[in-house]
């Protein structure tokens, strides 16, 4: 089994996560806050963007095939290296559907 560390970017935060295990429950294991809802790779709630490294996460159902190559469901991602992640970075699907939501309420108002 191969362990690989995983830094999280201006937080000074970093933690040893196997190859077997998921990002977000050595996180909590290890106390880091990180955020999650679902843990089923939907909400995206826990999505990081990946500044260096790789992950596998076929279970990220949430995330197109182009956005898993940029970020990180958490929930799901296991590593495939060492990591640098940004938490709190989400793929351009959310700001799209932010957008369409934003113009739906307006035609409303």
């Amino acid at each position: 089994m191969t362990d690989y560390t995983v830094e999280f970017v201006g937080t000074g935060e970093e933690i040893t996560v196997s190859e077997k295990e998921t990002i977000l429950s050595r996180c909590i294991e290890e106390g880091i806050a990180q955020e999650y809802s679902c843990r089923v790779g939907m909400c995206l709630a826990c999505s990081a963007e990946i500044v260096e490294g790789e992950v596998t996460q076929p279970a990220a159902r949430g995330l197109t095939e182009r956005e898993r190559e940029d970020f990180a469901l958490t929930c799901m991602a296991r590593p495939a290296s060492d990591l640098r992640l940004d938490r709190g970075k989400y793929p351009p699907s959310i700001e799209a559907d932010a957008a369409v939501g934003d113009d739906a309420a307006a035609a409303d108002d």
